[in-house]
């Protein structure tokens, strides 16, 4: 396999044209679809298109608990675009979905967009991925806007891609919005498909659409109460308790009334309580954020989870630091491991020299978790034997094929220098 050094890839010629603005879509925006018999409507005029079909979706992150689309955008050559509301039509999809999942869907972040269309029925049967296309083709920028105005010397209007897009009605501003995220895509495709044709990545790039769509939905993150933002200032186990205790509160409220989470009660107040460790109604009023007459009425229900904290058990209490599946934390392996921590500079130099060769970053070479277990679990051996070793750990991690090919000589030879000196 062959590709073109990162100075190709990324280089931009000094004479490029202002991109053109696009403000609106060339056949206008589109009656949004929100009945039974309108969906019917919508599969049979995208069935009588051809080609890929380009897809979007819109949620509301930062309003909603749920990661639920609010609107989905198609778009097929010889049939126009649908914008489609998928709350009011949620049980009646089959219809589109006979007619869309056999297709080949591009998207751009696919697997931002995947999970939500796969809980309404709507799965495709192949993928295109322009924004894991032009990291694989070397491009610095990989949003959206910046690929179509790199590519296609357009410009995409910006705006409302953090929206609360469960509002009702839609304004028409952001309908505009949400018609010109897939008025270009299929173009876009088309455009990334020869870039990386030229830059000899197609087949790569073919293994990592196949891969999205096998990977399935994820898998919930445990002990996801240890992110809360500031987590990082406690050292006590019991306020550590009491973070957790205020945090899952705090989630079963905004699950039950579908709120973003920091909107029912920012991370800074979960930790201000859990510090100062107020023993009345009174006390937590005092502390900011919780005196504001929303918070005031559930006062109770904070106080409560405090207590609730603050009896547990000495051994009920969570470990100071999160329990971990492999590899400690890199910066804790030149205390653990000396030899583990030398290892690892010497694959990130060497994975850093490939990126750089094959213009794709190096998180995309090899999942970082992957290359980390790999480093850490590793133990001398005879270098013959070592490209086999590595090799069925990289497919024991998912590695596609391109990836292995490429990593695994660079991983032996900096795992095991003495092939390469021959001492």
């Amino acid at each position: 396999m062959s590709a073109t050094s990162s100075n190709d890839a990324s280089d931009v010629a000094d004479d490029v044209p202002s991109a053109v603005p696009l403000l609106a879509p060339a056949d206008g925006v589109p009656d949004v679809v929100a009945s039974a018999d309108a969906v019917k409507a919508a599969a049979a005029l995208l069935a009588s298109g051809e080609g890929p079909l380009a897809v979007d979706a819109e949620r509301a992150s930062g309003f909603r608990y749920s990661q639920r689309a609010y609107l989905l955008q198609f778009r097929r050559r010889g049939a126009g675009t649908v914008l489609l509301d998928p709350i009011p039509v949620t049980d009646s999809l089959a219809p589109l979905a006979e007619v869309i999942n056999p297709l080949e869907w591009v998207l751009h972040s696919a697997d931002q967009d995947l999970p939500g269309l796969a809980e309404l029925g709507l799965v495709p049967a192949t993928l295109y991925d322009t924004e894991l296309a032009g990291r694989l083709a070397g491009f610095e920028r990989v949003g959206l806007g910046p690929i179509v105005e790199r590519v296609l010397g357009l410009s995409l209007q910006k705006g409302h891609g953090a929206a609360d897009w469960s509002t009702r009605p839609l304004p028409d501003t952001w309908l505009n919005y949400a018609a010109l995220d897939v008025e270009v895509l299929l173009e876009l495709r088309d455009a990334m498909a020869v870039e990386l044709e030229d830059q000899g990545k197609s087949e790569w790039a073919r293994q990592e659409f196949e891969h999205i769509l096998t990977l399935g939905p994820p898998k919930p993150k445990p002990d996801r109460w240890r992110r809360t933002s500031g987590i990082h200032a406690i050292k006590s186990q019991r306020v550590l308790a009491t973070v957790r205790e205020l945090w899952q509160t705090r989630d079963e409220i905004a699950q039950r009334r579908d709120i973003a989470a920091g909107r029912v009660l920012p991370d800074s107040a979960i930790v201000a309580a859990a510090t100062a460790d107020p023993k009345t109604e009174n006390e937590l009023r005092a502390i900011s954020v919780f005196g504001g007459p929303r918070q005031r009425r559930s006062s109770k229900v904070w106080i409560t989870a405090i207590e609730r904290a603050r009896n547990l058990d000495a051994r009920e209490l969570p470990p100071k630091s999160a329990p971990f599946d492999g590899p400690p934390p890199v910066n804790r392996w030149a205390r653990r491991d000396p030899d583990a921590a030398e290892r690892l500079a010497s694959v990130r130099a060497a994975m850093t020299e490939l990126s750089e060769s094959v213009a794709v970053p190096v998180e995309n070479l090899l999942m970082p978790d992957v290359l980390r277990r790999v480093v850490w679990d590793w133990k001398p051996v005879d270098p013959v034997d070592a490209p086999v070793i590595i090799d069925t750990r990289l497919a024991e991690g998912r590695a596609r094929a391109w990836q292995r090919e490429l990593v695994v000589p660079v991983l032996a030879a900096a795992l095991t220098p003495e092939q390469v000196t021959g001492e």
